[in-house]
């Protein structure tokens, strides 16, 4: 009798191991989400950008760029998955939370080499940490750039903290501006603040001597037209040759090649307050300029519309930006639905538009899952969490039924994967 109670206890305990592993596999079998598109906007740059090395600034030093905290947070996390270095551009810029527009604006700044083929011939050279070497006090605005060098920062360094300084007029004032120096991390600084022969705080009515530049070369100001300007045009009118380049590309890439008023050019970042009211006299916008040809969206296809006639329309650059990025991942719209299920839009604006808009997929890829390429499906935002599985389930069975019936995915993910299998 004992016996046979026993056996009843074990095979209960068995059942009821087996229901907890089966309920376990099931819950945990789609637990991936379809993962929310981000499109990050950020703000302009300071006007007082100089070269820096983005290995050793912190937290604080990439806000002071333009960045949010979310963004400054990611930057971060970057870093550290790819080993704790940024080793080139080419590799910062692969970073999704520094946009191709913001990097253009600070590429000409950044203290790397250009591709990963540069740094593994350059070594690194130039851009190694190196320990400080300080002996005494002194007076940071007294150093030449081969003190800098022989403290223990690289040449390109040297030259940047002296650009710096010539930034704030000549001087570094105080402590605090000192510290805002973007190549100088906040190590470098705690090691060398006990030495520095400069008051602490920034005197109460200190005024950035460089933005007064252009008032002290007298520059003779005549009527301009900003939309016919290159980057010689508006050297001529006091910009260095890199703000005048950052100008150009920020008319020719945000603005798709022109300034419609006065006020766009308020809003490039190398453009300070200041010298903004200097021109705004001079400036004259060409009538012919501002008459853009209107786009007819009862004909606009919405998998061919672009982010500018989505900014003509109505939206916003964060909606247009992620409806653009949306459709290139999924490689076009299927069904009008899958717009006006994009994260972070204007749902009212994109109703009406797509309530106007025709939608052609007639171009857009399908495949089969016993056929689709592998690259494809790891990269669709639908069958990324799926690919494995069907690359290993299809070298057995290549018949598309029967990989459906090993998937058991929930009904609305099948639905949606679907719409991109022929």
């Amino acid at each position: 009798m004992m016996r046979k109670s026993y056996y009843r206890k074990l095979a209960f305990m068995v059942l009821l191991l087996t229901i907890l592993f089966a309920y376990q596999k099931y819950t945990s079998r789609e637990k991936a989400s379809f993962p929310e598109v981000k499109f990050i906007m950020e703000t302009s740059a300071p006007a007082g950008l100089s070269d820096f090395d983005p290995n050793i600034l912190d937290k604080a030093q990439w806000q002071q760029l333009g960045f949010s905290e979310k963004q400054t947070s990611t930057i971060l996390t970057y870093k550290e998955i790819i080993g704790g270095q940024f080793t080139s551009k080419e590799q910062l810029k692969k970073c999704y939370a520094i946009s191709a527009d913001k990097f253009t604006e600070l590429e000409p700044y950044i203290l790397l080499p250009a591709t990963q083929t540069d740094a593994k011939s350059y070594h690194f050279k130039g851009f190694e940490k190196k320990s400080l070497i300080i002996s005494r006090k002194f007076n940071p605005d007294q150093l030449s750039e081969d003190h800098w060098i022989q403290m223990g920062f690289s040449e390109r360094q040297a030259e940047a903290i002296l650009k710096y300084k010539k930034y704030l007029g000549g001087s570094f004032i105080s402590k605090e501006k000192f510290k805002e120096c973007f190549i100088i991390s906040a190590e470098n600084y705690s090691k060398l603040e006990p030495y520095l022969l400069l008051p602490v705080k920034t005197p109460g009515n200190f005024q950035n001597i460089s933005k007064n530049t252009a008032l002290k070369t007298k520059i003779s100001y005549h009527p301009f037209d900003p939309n016919t300007l290159d980057a010689e045009g508006w050297m001529a009118i006091g910009f260095s040759e890199k703000q005048a380049h950052v100008i150009v590309n920020y008319r020719n890439r945000n603005l798709a090649g022109s300034f419609r008023t006065a006020e766009d050019l308020q809003k490039c970042f190398v453009i300070s307050a200041e010298k903004f009211q200097e021109l705004k006299p001079y400036i004259q916008i060409k009538e012919h300029v501002k008459q853009q040809e209107q786009t007819d969206f009862s004909k606009t296809n919405l998998n061919a519309i672009t982010f500018k006639q989505l900014l003509e329309f109505g939206l916003d650059e964060r909606s247009a930006g992620s409806i653009i990025g949306f459709r290139k991942k999924l490689g076009g719209f299927i069904n009008k639905q899958q717009i006006l299920d994009t994260y972070n839009i204007d749902k009212e604006l994109v109703q009406k538009l797509i309530s106007i808009c025709p939608l052609d997929a007639s171009a857009v890829a399908k495949y089969s899952l016993a056929d689709a390429p592998e690259d494809w499906l790891k990269n669709h935002p639908y069958f990324k969490y799926s690919a494995d599985k069907i690359i290993f389930y299809r070298i057995t069975y290549p018949d598309d039924k029967k990989i459906w019936k090993f998937l058991k995915l929930k009904p609305e993910y099948e639905e949606r994967m679907k719409l991109y299998v022929k």
